[in-house]
């Protein structure tokens, strides 16, 4: 058999196996619509999208496979499947942090997959506010960054909010320098987020020592800008370099090779065991000495194990803080629910923002 017969029948072979996978597709696709139907059926405000069920299927999913193709890979095809099946059963708007092409987007895109409708907002309370008007299913909002710490907006907001933490998403963070120009030489400006800049500090130093560096309210804006006036350039990402059509002259100029952001997904539902859960507690110590340790001991004393602590002002007169602890576990965890009420015995106010699937993708 000659070398084109043989490349016959394996694109003869991948053809019938695409029809069995769009056939499967559509089977899974028209059970999802029943799940709809029995779920509608018994509450007409019924949340379609389950956080605890959709990470446990992909953690399946990565566990079981067996190649040639890599598990994250397989585990992304599922979720855009799961995403189009979602949307069949309730179309989601899901609010980011704006314009188009943020980082933030992109995180809700890995989260949720492209068949959601992001909404664009300008500030993170505009995130928080639509959500708990019901304008938006779920809200995205940036927490972390393994360089440059904590994001101060969004933990101020969980103290007033009523909305839960029901997921969160990593998300490796590579920046690019984009312009209309063609060289390095013709950069007068750089636009950027502030996390953006200083997250690429060492490199603009040494690189462009001699531009201006202009603060923006994110890289998207900072890609709008850079693609109007001659001259300029912007800190972004790929979602940005292609939305506004920019050239990229130095790639993945981060001072950190492993920075990455931390990205929580909050709304109105609370969200059951998953099996690999986390729970994010904000609490605040009573006015005595050795209270922050008192705080703790709870957690210690039930071997619940503490990835996170940060502090923040309470705004409820000076040199008062609140704390944001996140733990292993769910709150519906026997052992977790003994640690969360031994710690109110020794907190001055304790609030459970939310149990979550650990990140999968």
């Amino acid at each position: 058999m000659s070398d084109s017969d043989k490349l016959d029948q394996i694109r003869a072979r991948i053809d019938g196996l695409d029809n069995q996978i769009q056939e499967l597709i559509n089977q899974r696709a028209a059970a999802a619509q029943e799940v709809a139907q029995i779920k509608l059926s018994e509450d007409k405000d019924a949340f379609f999208y389950r956080p605890e069920r959709e990470a446990a299927i992909l953690r399946t999913i990565k566990a079981r496979n067996t190649g040639p193709m890599g598990s994250e890979e397989m585990a992304r095809l599922f979720r855009e499947i799961m995403s189009a099946c979602l949307a069949l059963e309730l179309p989601m708007r899901v609010a980011f942090l704006g314009p188009a092409g943020t980082f933030t987007q992109a995180a809700a895109l890995k989260h949720f997959g492209h068949s959601v409708e992001t909404v664009p907002m300008h500030a993170i309370p505009d995130i928080f506010r639509e959500v708990e008007s019901g304008n938006a299913h779920y809200g995205v909002v940036p927490v972390e960054n393994s360089t440059e710490g904590v994001i101060n907006h969004t933990l101020d907001m969980f103290i007033s909010s009523s909305l839960s933490i029901c997921g969160e998403v990593m998300m490796r963070i590579h920046h690019h320098l984009l312009s209309q120009e063609s060289d390095l030489a013709s950069i007068k400006r750089v636009y950027s987020h502030q996390q953006s800049l200083a997250q690429c500090r060492l490199w603009l130093d040494r690189n462009l020592p001699h531009a201006e560096q202009i603060t923006v309210g994110s890289n998207a804006e900072a890609a709008r800008l850079a693609g109007k006036e001659s001259g300029s350039a912007a800190i972004a990402g790929e979602m940005a370099a292609e939305l506004y059509q920019l050239k990229g002259l130095a790639r993945n100029i981060e001072d950190e090779p492993d920075n990455t952001t931390r990205f929580l997904v909050v709304g109105r539902q609370k969200a059951s065991p998953s099996g690999e859960d986390k729970t994010t507690l904000m609490c605040a110590t009573r006015n005595v000495a050795g209270g922050l340790s008192a705080l703790l001991t709870p957690l210690a004393e039930h071997g619940i194990s503490m990835s996170r602590i940060e502090s923040r002002p309470s705004r409820q007169g000076n040199w008062d803080y609140l704390f944001f602890i996140d733990i292993n576990g769910h709150r519906d965890n026997p052992t977790v629910q003994k640690a969360i009420a031994a710690l109110e015995n020794e907190s001055r106010l304790l609030k459970v923002l939310g149990s979550y699937p650990n990140a999968v993708l």
